[in-house]
Order: C-alpha cells, then sequence, then structure tokens
C-alpha cells in the first residue's frame, strides 16, 4: 500500500496556522479537532514548519506561562520531513520510527496533498494485514 492509498481514504483535509499565530490559538486549534501536530503555512500555502503537542511540552519546559502567548514560530519544527504519495507504507513507517516523529505532509508535485500520522499508517497497515489473512483464510477453506 501506498501513502495516496491513505489519503484516498481518510480524506486531505489539512489543518494548519500562520507563522505569527500565537502557541495557545494553535493549541486550541489542536485540542478543538483532536489532533496532535499542525502545519505552519504562509500567505501562499507554503510549509514553513510543523507545531506539535511535543514542541508545545518543550515550550512549556523553557518558556513557563510565557509559551502560550509565544508565536508558533519561536516552537515549531523548521525542518519539515515529508512523504509523496508514491512512497510505500512499509518505508514510512521506518522513517517515522527512526526519525521519531508523528506526522508527515504528504507533497506531491510541488503541492501540499494532505498529512497522515502514524496512527493513519498503522490503522491502514493493520486493514491490509488482516484483509490478507482473510484471503488466505478463503483459499485454504476452498483448496
Amino acid at each position: 500500500m501506498h501513502v495516496e492509498r491513505i489519503l484516498a481514504l481518510k480524506g486531505n483535509e489539512v489543518i494548519s496556522v500562520q507563522i505569527d499565530e500565537t502557541v495557545g490559538r494553535a493549541a486550541g486549534i489542536l485540542s478543538s479537532n483532536r489532533i496532535g501536530a499542525i502545519l505552519v503555512r504562509d500567505d501562499d500555502g507554503f510549509v514553513e514548519g510543523v507545531l506539535s503537542e511535543r514542541d508545545i511540552v518543550r515550550g512549556m519546559a523553557q518558556l513557563g506561562t510565557r509559551c502560550m502567548e509565544a508565536s508558533v514560530a519561536e516552537l515549531m519544527t523548521r525542518d519539515v520531513i515529508h512523504c509523496r504519495p508514491e512512497d510505500d507504507i512499509d518505508t514510512i513507517m521506518a522513517v517515522m520510527t527512526e526519525r521519531r516523529i508523528r506526522h508527515l505532509p504528504v507533497i506531491g508535485a510541488g503541492q501540499l496533498l494532505g498529512i497522515i500520522s502514524i496512527g493513519d499508517v498503522v490503522k491502514f497497515r493493520i486493514e491490509e494485514i488482516e484483509s490478507e489473512a482473510a484471503a488466505m483464510r478463503q483459499y485454504i477453506a476452498t483448496a
């Protein structure tokens, strides 16, 4: 299975904030949408960074109560790792594990196509394995 299949099934909605938004506002968006990371984009839609729950926790440890008034630019991860729609799920799982990241923007032909999480990847990998097992049981039953 490839990343494009995950996006086809889960959708390509991307929730993002502008670079000058406050961390407090971004945290509220994360909470209300029940997501763990939010893309930070410029006026043209270009991905400037990713702000994750981990970034906010790190900011709280460093800045204390001032963290919520800080701009996302102060805390976001600027070196954004991304994937392509044609990337294989096993490869993506390895990248996420190795880099210790839980969210990957999907970029194809210079365009942001969506974002996937480790939860999305694991869910679809499990479904793939269950489908293979069901097919194998069916094959054995008819042999």
